[in-house]
């Protein structure tokens, strides 16, 4: 979650109302960098009493109360931030992230546009945009919004396993297995990527390079049921089936 102070607004419009409200506001700041979310609801909460038009406090309580997954309770600090600045890119944002939370994928779109609107180079407003494009099962929306956050960053890890996904969905294994390897080659301990990957070499039948995938997932994370299971699968195919049964075993085992 991107963490954003907004703190130059803050401090102008702290400045008739002395010290004690930005105080609180930087009290609140550190409790928050300590994950102390509770304590820095508290401190925001006072900032904005004494400070009822200070939009950073709205904004950072919102983000506060998101870490602790009141997504309701944050969406009501992220609009009364935006309702006092309008412009607030973040704010739409982390908005559009508490939407998705609450499965609300058409509203967290709208958002992630909004922000999108407001900075157009905004890589993970695209990136989110697209995540939640795929939760529509628009995947050709979604593969655009990745396709447009590498062009933003061309090493942006996530925005390659994630349109490996999208493309996957569309059967397009060799794509997908592309934009694997490519997230692969940005992070080669990325072990979801081999267990994607995994899983388009097998659709494409080339269940060896399958069974390599897997495995190496299972290197990097031993507790990877998935890959476990997986694995199972393609020594089926292969019909190694005793080497089928003791991965579906280690799987269970794991789940």
């Amino acid at each position: 979650m991107k963490k954003i102070l907004f703190t130059l607004a803050l401090l102008i419009s702290f400045s008739s109302f002395g010290q004690t409200a930005a105080q609180y506001f930087k009290s609140g700041f550190d409790k928050f960098e300590a994950k102390d979310y509770y304590g820095a609801i508290a401190d925001f909460t006072k900032a904005i009493e004494l400070n009822p038009n200070g939009s950073g406090s709205y904004y950072n309580r919102g983000l506060s109360k998101s870490n602790l997954k009141d997504y309701y309770g944050a969406i009501a600090d992220y609009s009364k931030a935006l309702e006092l600045v309008p412009n607030y890119a973040e704010a739409y944002y982390n908005r559009g992230i508490s939407k998705r939370k609450l499965k609300d994928y058409y509203g967290a779109i709208a958002d992630y546009t909004k922000a999108i609107e407001l900075d157009p180079n905004y890589r993970s407003a695209f990136l989110n945009r697209g995540i939640s494009k795929d939760d529509l099962k628009d995947y050709y929306g979604a593969i655009a919004d990745y396709t447009k956050t590498i062009e933003l960053d061309p090493n942006y890890v996530s925005a390659y396993y994630n349109r490996g996904i999208s493309k996957s969905n569309l059967n397009d294994h060799n794509g997908a297995i592309a934009d694997y390897s490519k997230a692969l080659e940005l992070d080669p301990n990325y072990s979801d990527a081999y267990v994607n990957r995994g899983g388009s070499k097998n659709e494409l039948k080339d269940h060896y390079g399958a069974i390599a995938d897997y495995t190496k997932a299972i290197e990097l994370n031993p507790n990877a049921d998935a890959a476990y299971y997986n694995r199972g699968n393609a020594k089926d195919d292969l019909k190694d089936y005793y080497g089928a049964i003791a991965d579906y075993t280690k799987a269970i085992e794991l789940d």
